[in-house]
């Protein structure tokens, strides 16, 4: 009775160590899954700025860019496709922690694109839909959370979007509208502090970012108003002045640098 007693007590803890070898493996495997949607999203978000500050004087740039956008976005639809298998039904919120950080930034880097195209936020069910297969089932439900997040996190990149392209032609106006818009979006943000963990803290980044566009649009306006000439001239006049101002500041800073010839600029 004893041995047969022990025996059943191996057996159920072999049970138990398989249960826990599965958990940890499909746990390495979904944070993998994660990092690498994390870092295909931050190339596409990469991707925006730089191509919309190459080509910002052609008119059609933007949906070119966007459409180059939405084809590298689909490679992290394709990864998270590939967890419909490992998180069935409520297994999701038990890996949830695990796959949170890499659905921010996708969805981050999606609404920045969708923010280019339509210069609105992007919907939650547009975001649900992209995370689902071709017959609209999703791979797994959307945290309103993660969703929210990711918004908020999309102001600090509308930041720079604006203060890069100010000095192009058209980028006075261009950054009083995102002003406007991150200005709004902290405004209905606010509500869902008490409710959502972390999103106080995402506010206090976006005021940062806020207070960063708001400081360049006012220092435009001022100096914008001691020059009486057409805006076009005005638009070449801050334009050159920024260029010689960044000009200035990389060779500073490679005259106080290491003394390494070349240096990766972004």
């Amino acid at each position: 009775m004893g041995v047969a007693h022990r025996q059943s007590v191996v057996e159920a803890f072999d049970e138990f160590r398989k249960e826990l070898d599965e958990h940890h493996d499909r746990r390495e495997r979904l944070i993998k899954i994660s990092r690498d949607a994390t870092n295909l999203s931050k190339k596409v978000i990469f991707l925006l700025h730089r191509t919309i500050t190459e080509e910002s004087n052609d008119p059609d740039s933007r949906i070119r860019v966007v459409r180059r956008g939405r084809e590298k976005l689909r490679e992290v639809q394709a990864l998270y496709a590939q967890m419909k298998h490992e998180v069935q039904a409520e297994q999701f919120w038990h890996y949830h922690r695990a796959v949170s950080p890499g659905l921010q930034e996708y969805i981050e880097a999606l609404s920045f694109a969708h923010y280019l195209e339509r210069g609105t936020l992007v919907p939650y069910d547009e975001v649900q839909l992209s995370l689902s297969d071709e017959n609209g089932i999703p791979y797994f439900a959307l945290p309103k959370e993660d969703y929210l997040l990711g918004l908020s996190d999309v102001t600090g990149e509308l930041m720079r979007y604006a203060i890069s392209g100010i000095a192009q032609k058209g980028g006075r106006t261009r950054a009083r509208e995102v002003c406007t818009f991150v200005r709004q979006c902290k405004a209905d943000f606010e509500r869902f502090t008490p409710y959502v963990r972390e999103l106080s803290k995402k506010q206090a980044v976006t005021s940062q970012s806020l207070e960063k566009i708001e400081d360049a649009v006012y220092a435009i306006v001022v100096r914008g108003s001691e020059y009486d000439i057409p805006t076009d001239m005005l638009d070449d006049i801050i334009a050159q002045s920024i260029s010689t101002s960044n000009t200035k500041s990389r060779l500073g800073h490679r005259d106080a640098g290491s003394g390494n010839e070349y240096e990766d600029e972004i």
